[in-house]
């Protein structure tokens, strides 16, 4: 994908860069990075959600433990927060505590959606997209 977005940036935006007086960096700092961003933030923002949920390793590997002394719920040192929400939901302690693990889990969306919109809204993903339908 990042090689197709390096083909597709037109060579006279460097030439004309360069006859300007643009050294390499100035260029790349100011018209491959931005163009490379708009056709990889959609990429960037799906790697980030995915790896933020990402369950399966933290689960398989190491069930989220060793837990940590003295926790009152049941935190691992290598639990994340999805981890934790399953921990919470299906493995407490003293039950099942749904309500927090419901809680966590409305935590991780609301921190994914952010992250995701100013993503889009940093590169404009979302208007390049709107102008070609």
């Amino acid at each position: 994908i990042t090689l197709g977005a390096l083909q597709s940036i037109p060579s006279e935006l460097g030439e004309a860069a360069s006859i300007d007086g643009a050294s390499r960096w100035q260029q790349f700092k100011n018209i491959t990075f931005p163009l490379l961003l708009v056709s990889l933030a959609p990429l960037l923002i799906g790697s980030f959600a995915f790896n933020f949920n990402n369950f399966n390793v933290i689960y398989l590997v190491t069930q989220g433990r060793p837990a940590i002394p003295g926790a009152g719920t049941p935190a691992g040192s290598t639990d994340i927060l999805i981890s934790y929400t399953y921990r919470l939901a299906f493995e407490g302690v003293r039950g099942n505590q749904w309500g927090l693990a419901s809680a966590v889990s409305l935590i991780i969306f609301i921190i994914v959606v952010i992250i995701s919109a100013i993503g889009f809204r940093y590169t404009r993903a979302l208007e390049e997209i709107s102008k070609n339908v």
